[in-house]
């Protein structure tokens, strides 16, 4: 979206081409700071066409039609062009009218720069700043109205402007010398704070070691404990069962009943011990996880049979829902079982009159299934919602008195959902009822990131070692796994990095041949990341390949992107931009998608490619 074009020939227009600068950028919602920086920048250039080329032109626009939008500025000339380019940009050359020193500058006031110059054929640099994400977005129309109000502006060239002009950058200089001295005295403060914070971290790595030595003692007393506890109680339940079947003589009524009280005693302190022993194997880090593939169909059935001797009374029913989706899981069903047992149980204690109710449900977006438990029993009241999945945490109740329970079962629940990749929820209302949820993904975490690990090593049979690395930085794990089954089977693999932080750490052990980018990324714009990565020296040589749901190649275009995609992406015209990139380095190996790359790519359909 042009906003205005400025002929260079005298002198004049060189002071016009600044004061229009400062205009424009004013009119893009630029601050002060870089209204000057951005008109410093476009004056310096010009000056540079009216020395060297006596004349040129300079042309404002605006790219994209999303915010960030970015303002570009195009200075252009058609005069000898310059002969020692790397010199110049590498800061080493210097003339006594001062060349190269306006183009170094305008390079570091402008967020991108970029320039092309041959003998004879003249110099065109283009240079741009991001808007903020804050300015409002332009329009055609808008940047119109710009363009029209400046242009039927007068442009005003006096003594008086220069020197008002020379007044503000002497200001600014001024100013920068002041943060300057206060940086260098922020730093000293910076040096004093990192002794003291070195000093504090020592002290907390003392501590936290102190922390995890008692950490360790606990779990191995309540271990040992509960080993200790279970021979004699599994001696009590024994004996007790004895006397019950008379096997050594009859009882009288008040000696079977005192036997009873041993017996479920016993049986208590079993279950008090047996939940301690989960929880310490839990905290110490020594409860095997055994994924399985089962049916969540299966599950509910051999529940059903497991627990239907709870109901003890006829009030209560205990209904499982048919899950009405396709219930398969890869995780440890014991574990799944565990927890439900646990709400189930929980349910029925607290539970008087009403029903039970068990369901599952399939979240696709979290490839996840939330199992849960609903009763219509005493509820729970918002304040002490939390207490319960505290250990030894317990709610007075009406029911309490006929109800023994060790306080351990919620807190265990949530800890092997937590192993398990999931989280426990609940909703809950009082004298309503309760509805507790374990959410589990459908596939035990740790599985998908070994198979990451594996797409990151490239570790396929025969051809690993010899793909080129090509750095995924998606955040969404369905979308890294589909670009891998895309590059399978080609002469690229695919390296998968969910946040720009991890791109960074990977990119500084493996030299990716490409990049594909997402732009937004865990609720943040990679824009910026973008002209930073194309300003880099080493790094801006890479392509760059944006796959995003935002639809604005304009911009990525002009931000340096070399290909573009709305999503969702086709296979085989991926894999066609990866080879056209990088022909250099393909060479004569198999770029073609494999069958299962070719099978996605029919359910992919619909982006615009760019």
């Amino acid at each position: 979206m042009r906003i205005l074009t400025i002929a260079i020939e005298t002198e004049q227009d060189v002071v016009a081409a600044r004061q229009r600068a400062r205009q424009v950028a004013a009119a893009c919602g630029f601050s002060a700071q870089d209204q000057v920086r951005i008109a410093t920048a476009v004056s310096e250039l010009a000056r540079n066409v009216y020395n060297y080329a006596s004349r040129g032109r300079v042309e404002f626009s605006i790219e994209g039609k999303t915010s960030p939008q970015v303002l570009v500025v195009r200075i252009e000339d058609r005069g000898p062009g310059i002969s020692n380019l790397d010199e110049v940009l590498s800061g080493k050359y210097h003339s006594p009218t001062g060349m190269g020193v306006g183009i170094m500058g305008a390079r570091r006031l402008m967020d991108q720069f970029d320039i092309v110059t041959g003998k004879g054929t003249g110099t065109t640099i283009t240079v741009k700043k991001l808007l903020s994400a804050a300015a409002p977005t332009l329009t055609p129309q808008s940047v119109g109205a710009i363009g029209a109000e400046l242009a039927s502006a007068q442009p005003v060239a006096t003594l008086g402007e220069v020197q008002q002009q020379n007044r503000e950058l002497l200001i600014t200089l001024e100013e920068l010398k002041a943060r300057q001295e206060e940086l260098v005295q922020l730093t000293r403060e910076l040096e004093d704070t990192n002794r003291g914070v070195v000093a504090l971290y020592a002290e907390l790595d003392e501590k936290a070691d102190h922390l995890r030595r008692a950490d360790e003692m606990k779990s191995r007393f309540l271990s040992n404990m509960s080993h200790e506890f279970r021979t004699p109680l599994s001696s009590i339940r024994g004996l007790s069962k004895l006397l019950l079947d008379r096997v050594d003589g009859d009882l009288s009524e008040e000696q079977e009943k005192q036997v009873n009280f041993i017996l479920k005693g016993a049986e208590s302190l079993s279950e008090l011990v047996n939940d301690l022993l989960d929880l310490a194997k839990i905290e110490a880090g020594k409860t095997d996880v055994r994924p399985t593939k089962f049916d969540v169909a299966e599950l509910f059935s051999a529940l059903r049979g497991m627990l239907r001797p709870l109901l003890v009374t006829e009030s209560v029913q205990l209904i499982f829902e048919a899950p009405n989706f396709q219930s398969t899981m890869y995780t440890d069903e014991a574990k799944v079982s565990q927890i439900l047992r646990n709400f189930i149980s929980n349910a029925l204690k607290f539970t008087d009159s009403g029903e039970v109710r068990v369901s599952a449900n399939h979240l696709p977006e979290e490839r996840a299934i939330r199992f849960s438990v609903a009763d219509t029993g005493l509820g729970i009241a918002p304040e002490h919602q939390q207490i319960i999945f505290e250990e030894f945490g317990q709610v007075e109740n009406r029911l309490q008195h006929k109800i023994k329970g060790t306080g351990l079962g919620l807190p265990l629940c949530r800890k092997l959902a937590d192993l398990l990749g999931g989280r426990v929820e609940l909703s809950s209302t009082l004298d309503k009822g309760s509805t507790f949820s374990a959410v589990i993904p459908v596939t035990l975490p740790s599985e998908d990131t070994e198979r990451e690990a594996e797409i990151l090593v490239g570790s396929e049979s025969g051809i690993a070692d010899e793909r080129l690395p090509v750095l995924v930085i998606e955040d969404q794990q369905p979308v890294r796994i589909m670009y891998e089954k895309f590059l399978r089977g080609t002469a690229f693999r695919a390296i998968p990095a969910r946040s720009l932080w991890e791109a960074d750490e990977i990119w500084a052990s493996v030299s990716p041949v490409a990049i594909i980018l997402d732009i937004n990324l865990n609720g943040e714009d990679t824009w910026r990341w973008l002209m930073d990565t194309k300003n880099d020296g080493m790094r801006g040589r890479t392509p760059i390949i944006v796959a995003t749901e935002v639809d604005d190649p304009a911009k990525a275009f002009a931000l340096g992107a070399d290909a573009f995609f709305v999503k969702p992406v086709v296979g085989d015209e991926l894999v066609a931009q990866l080879t056209r990139l990088v022909p250099e380095k393909t060479g004569s190996r198999n770029v073609a998608g494999s069958s299962e790359g070719d099978a996605l790519n029919h359910t992919a359909r619909g982006p615009r490619a760019h």
